[in-house]
């Protein structure tokens, strides 16, 4: 999020794009015929969003590197740098440009999010400072970003009912809920607090808080905070299985703006909404 507020960035570089109907289709489920960065840039007006997946003549990588199609990311040892070259789908338009992440510190992990031990998730560096220039659309800003990584063993809709997930910058870090209902009807509350060099600080488990489903597709949306209140300020994205959206609330004491997401993976299974999907998610041949 950019620090006054008015812009916001996601980025995911996936191996094995866990969400794509070309990935849940091969009979091979060889994770590198279906790679992709997902971009999508949320404006004051408009977003826009690029997911174009690619196999694995397009992707390279290294301890340091990851490059798919025209798009790759460098670790040096302090700064991310992510490059973007890529196109908004179903209407072409190009995304391009430079991200720069800089962890203040690494935070330990990471998590098991399933009681067989075969998704992991791990927020290596809750908030940092990133800047973002971009030269398609003509964009620069600065603020704060969070970082994470994910691994799995077995496709997520079979491991999960669905999940809510937010972080929130505090004045010394971030705090990040993460509540998850697996297949086996068994729940895992994740209430994490890090202080800025990503060392973990106690944090008491916040209240539940309801929120109002979304308004085209009716995704539920629920979260947690310190009195057990929590307003929308903004809904990213509206999805049939999924949502992103800008939450006001309480945790930790302070007055927080968390990105808060919600995912039905019961909604996800379902073949009309597979169907879908590539409308949104274009697939070079090749």
């Amino acid at each position: 999020m950019s620090a006054d507020g008015r812009q916001g960035l996601t980025i995911i570089a996936f191996i094995g794009s866990v969400f794509s109907p070309y990935y849940a289709w091969d009979p091979s489920r060889d994770p590198f015929r279906h790679c992709a960065v997902n971009v999508v840039l949320y404006g004051e007006r408009s977003n826009r969003f690029c997911m174009t997946e690619r196999g694995r003549r397009a992707v390279s990588r290294d301890a340091t590197h990851l490059a798919i199609g025209p798009s790759d990311l460098a670790w040096d040892g302090t700064t991310l740098t992510i490059t973007l070259d890529e196109v908004t789908a179903p209407i072409p338009s190009r995304v391009r440009g430079t991200v720069r992440v800089r962890p203040t510190g690494l935070t330990p992990g990471p998590f098991t999010l399933d009681a067989g031990g075969q998704h992991r998730w791990w927020p290596m560096a809750p908030s940092s400072p990133v800047e973002v220039a971009l030269t398609e659309p003509a964009l620069s800003w600065t603020g704060t970003a969070y970082f994470d990584t994910n691994h799995g063993d077995t496709p997520l809709e079979d491991a999960f009912s669905d999940w809510t997930w937010c972080r929130a910058d505090l004045t010394d870090g971030a705090a990040i809920l993460y509540d998850v209902r697996r297949r086996d009807g068994t729940v895992q509350n994740l209430s994490l607090r890090f202080d800025g060099t990503g060392a973990p600080r106690d944090m008491d488990p916040p209240r539940p808080a309801a929120l109002p489903p979304t308004r085209l597709w009716r995704i539920p949306r629920a979260t947690r905070s310190d009195d057990g209140a929590a307003r929308v300020a903004r809904t990213f994205e509206d999805t049939p299985f999924y949502a992103r959206s800008l939450l006001e609330t309480r945790l930790c004491g302070q007055a927080v703006r968390p990105v808060h997401e919600s995912l039905s993976l019961d909604r996800f299974r379902n073949p009309l909404v597979r169907w879908m999907l590539p409308f949104r998610m274009p697939r070079p041949l090749g």
